[in-house]
């Protein structure tokens, strides 16, 4: 029997995924949680053979779950679900830890199947997915325009980010116009926008 947790901060789709595998006779679902801290506690207190976490979840995102378990539970492998899928989180969650990367819009059999795989010290991604992240660009701004992006996002105003950054108000402003330029977007807050969608923040 494959002992599973599954961690979705949606409730009703904890209890469609709970119902579909309690469908099958080799799996059996210990905890259900709806947020990444309660996972990671879940998983030590049942040590299960596979987490099930979703990508986005409140207080610790499923890679930050992943990385958590691969150090505290080695045995237990993480799948990684996600309804927004970007080849960039397909990358950071693999080096986080996880085993398997599924899309949620994937076929029900798809989930126990993968789960089966893992157990068995296989690796899985969503083969579209795979697909995508072979011909994604790499993000083009630098780790300190990451930085400022991120600042942005936050709310932070210039006078702000400047002072954070430690840069002075005419070095910023060539560090946006560069962000602009690269992203091809007129303003920051489009920046901002385009960073995120693109899944590099």
């Amino acid at each position: 029997m494959i002992r599973v947790v599954l961690a979705d901060d949606e409730e009703l789709i904890r209890v469609a995924l709970a119902a579909l595998l309690d469908l099958e006779d080799d799996i059996q679902v210990v905890g259900r949680v709806g947020d990444g801290r309660a996972a990671v506690m879940e998983a030590l207190r049942y040590r299960p053979d596979v987490a099930v976490v979703d990508l986005e979840m409140p207080g610790l995102n499923g890679m930050g779950v992943a990385s958590e378990l691969l150090r505290a539970l080695p045995g237990c492998a993480v799948i990684v679900l996600t309804g927004k899928a970007r080849p960039v989180h397909l990358e950071r969650a693999l080096k986080a830890g996880a085993r398997a990367f599924v899309v949620k819009g994937a076929p029900a059999s798809t989930l126990a199947d993968v789960i089966r795989r893992v157990h068995t010290g296989q690796r899985y991604v969503d083969p579209a997915l795979a697909a995508d992240a072979l011909t994604v660009p790499p993000c083009p701004l630098s780790p300190r325009e990451l930085e400022i992006v991120r600042l942005s996002s936050a709310g932070e105003d210039t006078a702000a980010i400047a002072r954070h950054t430690h840069l002075a108000a005419g070095t910023l402003r060539n560090y946006l116009a560069a962000i602009q330029s690269k992203l091809g977007v007129t303003n920051r807050h489009e920046a901002v926008q385009a960073v995120r969608d693109s899944g590099w923040l």
